[in-house]
Formats: C-alpha cells, sequence, structure tokens
C-alpha cells in the first residue's frame, strides 16, 4: 500500500502499493482544505468568530468575550471526546510492513523456499522505475503481509541499527532451521530458548541482511506476526501508540511489557489484538540508547482505518506529526495519511474499503 520510490546516493523515494509518495506534492492543499472540512479542524477561536458576532448582536454588549472563550473551550473539549470515542470504535488493522530489497527474484524465491510464504500479487511501474511484490501466509483482506519494493537499478540498501527484526511463528523452530540451511539460507542463531525466557526461538537473515525471528508457537492464525523497531525512549513510544493525553494516536493497545534488567533492555508489545492471532509491534530499548542509525532499506507499516480525515485528527491532536495530509492518491482513488512517531518511524493509515477495492 505504500510506494518506495527510487532513490540516489542522497535520497530516497517513498513506498508504493496504493500509496504513491512521489506525488503526493500534487494533491497536498486540496486533500488539506477538505481534510479541514471535514473534521472541523480550523482553529477554535476563528470557528467562533461568525458565532460570536451572532450572539452577540442578539444579546447586546453584555455577551463577553470571555464566554466565547468559554465555547471555544468547551467546543475543543467535545472535538477531542467524539474523536477519542471514534477511535475506540474504529476498525483497525496492521495491513502490510513496506521495505526496500535490491533483487526482487532472489528475495521472493527465499521468502517461499525457504519461510514457506506465497506470492500473492506483483505490479511493476516501468514508467516511475519499480516493482512491488507482496507475500504473506494468506490473502491480504484478512493477513498482515510483506510488501517488497525494487526500485530500478538499485541493488543494496543500508538497514542501519534501528529497525531489528520481523517475527514470524512456526510450529518446530529446529525444523524450521534444518530447512533454511537446506536451501542456503543463513542462520545466525540456532534454536533455543530465549535469554531470560523459555520460548525456542531462532534467527536468520534474509539476502538483503534482514533479519528474521522464528517463534516457536502452535498453530496460529497470523505466522507472520512480529515487527520489531528500537526506540529511544519507551515510556514516550508506548504513550503515543497507545495513548497521548487523552488520544490514543494509533489506537493500539499495551498487551505487554518486558524488562530484562541482566542484558539490559526492555520490550513492549503493542497491536489491534492477541499476540498468538494478530500481528503486532514490538517496540524494544536498550538502555542508554536514546538514538539509532535508520538507515534506508525499511520503510513502513500501512494500517488500515475506516476514516483517514478522522484519523489524521487524532494524531494531530495526540501530538503526532502528519507527513502527507489525509486523501485521495494521485491517479487512484485509494485515500491515505502519513505521519511518523516520535521516533521518526513512519507509518501509513488507508481507508479500509478503497484497500478492498484496491484488492478486486
Amino acid at each position: 500500500m505504500a510506494r518506495i520510490m527510487p532513490m540516489t546516493a542522497s535520497s530516497i523515494r517513498p513506498s508504493l502499493s496504493s500509496l504513491r509518495f512521489c506525488r503526493f506534492c500534487v494533491s497536498h492543499s486540496s486533500s488539506r482544505k477538505f481534510a479541514s472540512f471535514h473534521l472541523g479542524t480550523v482553529p477554535q477561536m476563528q470557528s467562533f468568530g461568525i458565532k460570536a458576532s451572532k450572539l452577540l448582536r442578539e444579546k447586546g454588549s453584555n455577551f463577553s468575550i470571555g464566554a466565547v472563550g468559554s465555547m471555544a473551550h468547551a467546543s475543543t473539549a467535545t472535538t477531542q471526546e467524539n474523536v477519542l470515542d471514534w477511535v475506540k470504535q474504529d476498525k483497525r488493522r496492521m495491513l502490510h510492513v513496506v521495505y526496500r530489497v535490491g533483487d526482487l527474484d532472489r528475495t521472493i524465491k527465499f521468502y517461499t523456499e525457504c519461510l514457506g510464504m506465497k506470492l500473492l500479487r506483483k505490479r511493476d511501474v516501468p514508467e516511475e522505475r519499480y516493482t512491488n511484490a507482496f507475500l504473506g501466509y494468506g490473502p491480504e483482506d484478512s493477513h498482515f503481509v510483506i510488501e517488497l519494493t525494487y526500485n530500478y537499478g538499485i541493488d543494496k540498501y543500508d538497514i542501519g541499527l534501528a529497525f531489528g527484526h520481523f517475527g514470524i511463528a512456526v510450529e518446530d523452530v529446529a525444523k524450521s532451521v534444518e530447512l533454511i540451511k537446506a536451501k542456503g539460507g543463513k542462520v545466525t542463531r540456532e534454536p533455543g530458548p530465549v535469554k531470560g525466557g523459555n520460548t525456542v526461538i531462532a534467527f536468520i537473515e534474509d539476502p538483503d541482511g534482514y533479519k528474521f525471528e522464528l517463534l516457536e508457537r502452535g498453530p496460529t492464525p497470523e505466522p507472520l506476526c512480529q515487527v520489531m523497531l528500537r526506540v529511544g525512549d519507551l515510556d514516550r513510544a508506548i504513550n503515543f501508540y497507545q495513548k497521548i493525553f487523552i488520544l490514543q494516536a494509533y489506537g493500539m493497545e499495551l498487551l505487554r511489557t518486558r524488562d530484562n534488567p541482566e542484558y539490559k533492555y526492555t520490550i513492549a508489545m503493542l497491536g489491534y489484538g492477541p499476540e498468538d492471532k494478530s500481528a503486532v509491534m514490538e517496540l524494544t530499548y536498550n538502555y542508554g540508547v536514546s538514538e539509532y542509525d535508520k538507515g534506508n532499506a525499511y520503510a513502513q507499516i500501512a494500517i488500515g482505518t475506516d476514516d483517514v480525515y478522522k484519523t489524521a485528527e487524532a494524531i494531530r491532536l495526540g501530538g503526532g506529526k502528519i507527513t502527507r495530509e489525509p486523501g485521495p492518491l494521485p491517479g487512484i482513488s485509494t485515500k491515505i495519511v502519513a505521519c511518523q512517531d516520535p521516533d521518526g518511524w513512519k507509518a501509513v493509515f488507508v481507508d479500509n474499503i478503497d484497500f478492498l477495492k484496491e484488492l478486486e
């Protein structure tokens, strides 16, 4: 759902699917106007100006400016309450994770043969010099999937230190590792219990150097189960994804936290459903590390929403940074809004109905 545009040594095109970042500027101003009209996001005192003038005429000089200010404050509180109520009812789901690869065919081969994924669809856009491939363990309308982006002529990216890994739930980690080795895959951590716990895990690397954690679990409807990202302030990140001020910026639920003082890190699991049935975000804080190099390989997560305009309002009221105003993408009808969390990680919210139409 997000397009990653070709890059030079100093610049990167954003990503694709139904998301066309290179053309954002075309509809930026018009979508902003529409968003303001739709949500009434004009500053409160300005919007109260007309009403105040009318009331002053009707009630005379006894109607004070202080009353107008009180009305504005009450209206702001009402707006926040309405948006919060809406966020709680919004049907949100993690749709896919987007990142760049240097050889699309090589990566598809590895994911299908070694990781057991299926190639769900593929799209080439020669005029923009990129190709997308969607892979996963089930259809996109019900599963969290991977969106790979290959930009013509670029065969290598810097993954950086901030990105951690993707998680895949398997019933037998040892057997999965044997298969991966037989196919020539790189195993960086042999099967065994996780440090400080009992879950059996292993780590592997794909041809581009992205790490995958294999977690031993029983049957699950969502094998592609985690995206791990490192953050510089865990409390700040949790507040943003779960609740900032009185608003849930991303509307996620904090599922659990685990502190590992022996190994000097803390993790937090957040998502729209339980870990054994849904894809989740694993945020990791390493003691004393407040900043990381993000590189240029990992792009973003796409999340479904019933209304991108109301989602944008919730993100603003929650202190989030909108990087692409809500509205339809140029050339297609899919509506999106793009934003950043406090650590600079990007996310794109995609209209649920428009997304399903795309899949048709």
